[in-house]
């Protein structure tokens, strides 16, 4: 006599089966939706004094015209002036990090003694938060006065990215103001900010509008992992 298999075993693996694939899937939606790894000091590649290395676009927010155009005129501004003024941008500040402290540990880091500072100028933007920083040696404190580098990395820097997110307009500007500083042109200052009036959007934007359908698959997800084997057991009780 032939036994069959035993009928509550077998829904028992096939709900087992069930529930671990929706496991794996939510535990994959969870990993894919962690956030990129934050920029480290050492992640970057290593710079030296004399290094004809300007412009570090690890955030890949600088076009490849305005790239070269950059090291272009970095490059005959450290012919001309012995100073090196070098542009870094990044992809997310690690915890508890900020724009100013991430730049003060690279100028360290790529210039630990006194005599590597001599002469560099170093500017860092992460495209996360948006925040810009700056760290000049003091041999350059002159003519790149604190309040002049202060208001290149908080406004110079800062108008074209507020203004949509120009960061190619914003590098070429504060590229311009400290070419004419540092060798001796008067400053031109920050760009001139005009005052525009504008009504708040009713409109959902692309990010909520991710981040809300990204809620609800979860959501749906997490149901169908409770109410599939309850409806199966009950349907086999039945």
């Amino acid at each position: 006599m032939v036994r069959c298999a035993n009928p509550v075993l077998t829904w028992t693996q096939r709900l087992k089966s069930i529930a671990l694939m929706v496991g794996g899937l939510l535990l994959w939606l969870q990993l894919w939706a962690q956030p990129a790894y934050a920029t480290g000091v050492y992640s970057l590649p290593s710079v030296s004094p004399g290094d004809d290395t300007w412009v570090i676009d690890d955030a890949d927010i600088v076009s490849r015209l305005n790239e070269g155009k950059l090291e272009r005129q970095l490059a005959g501004l450290a012919d001309e002036t012995g100073v090196e003024v070098r542009l870094v941008t990044i992809h997310r500040l690690d915890y508890g990090e900020t724009a100013q402290s991430f730049v003060d540990a690279l100028f360290e880091t790529w210039f630990p003694t006194p005599e590597a500072q001599d002469g560099q100028v170093l500017i860092v933007l992460d495209n996360v938060t948006n925040t810009t920083a700056i760290r000049e040696s003091d041999s350059v404190s002159d003519r790149l006065t604190p309040d002049i580098a202060e208001s290149v990395a908080q406004e110079t820097l800062q108008v074209p990215i507020r203004d949509g997110n120009r960061y190619n307009q914003a590098f070429l500007d504060a590229s311009d103001r400290l070419i004419a500083v540092l060798t001796g042109q008067p400053d031109p200052g920050p760009p001139v900010v005009e005052n525009t009036i504008q009504t708040e959007g009713t409109f959902t934007s692309a990010e909520d509008t991710d981040t809300g359908n990204s809620t609800v698959l979860v959501v749906v997800l997490l149901l169908a992992a409770t109410v599939i084997p309850m409806v199966t057991y009950y349907i086999y009780v039945r």
